[in-house]
């Protein structure tokens, strides 16, 4: 069976970890997926809806938001499949290695924001 799944680099080795470790990986994986669309959804809103302030503060908010959101599912996949190994070997789990990245973008975000709001 586990021949047949995918990716064969993640379940072709080691043992098989209980269902339920799996599925909340699986669930983590989703949640930075969402993540990402938010993101993604944020940084286009931004600039389809143009809100009154300094033009661009907003334009540099808006692309890294949709940076942010580009990189988080490829560290989703990175995070899910080293987790997925990981317990497969009984090894102990990582931090994702997106987080800083991913919280310091988001606290400058907030600060070009609220830059742009108070430059208006």
């Amino acid at each position: 069976m586990a021949s047949r799944r995918f990716p064969r680099w993640v379940f072709g080795e080691g043992s098989e970890p209980d269902p339920r470790f799996t599925l909340a990986n699986e669930r983590t994986f989703l949640a930075w997926i969402r993540t990402a669309l938010a993101l993604i959804a944020c940084g286009v809103a931004l600039e389809a809806v143009a809100p009154p302030m300094q033009p661009q503060l907003r334009l540099t908010a808006a692309v890294l938001l949709i940076v942010l959101g580009l990189l988080t599912p490829v560290q989703a996949w990175f995070a899910w499949s080293r987790d997925e190994r990981a317990m497969r070997h009984g090894r102990p789990l990582t931090a994702p290695s997106l987080m800083v990245p991913l919280a310091v973008g988001t606290a400058i975000t907030g600060a070009l924001l609220l830059a742009a709001l108070l430059l208006r």
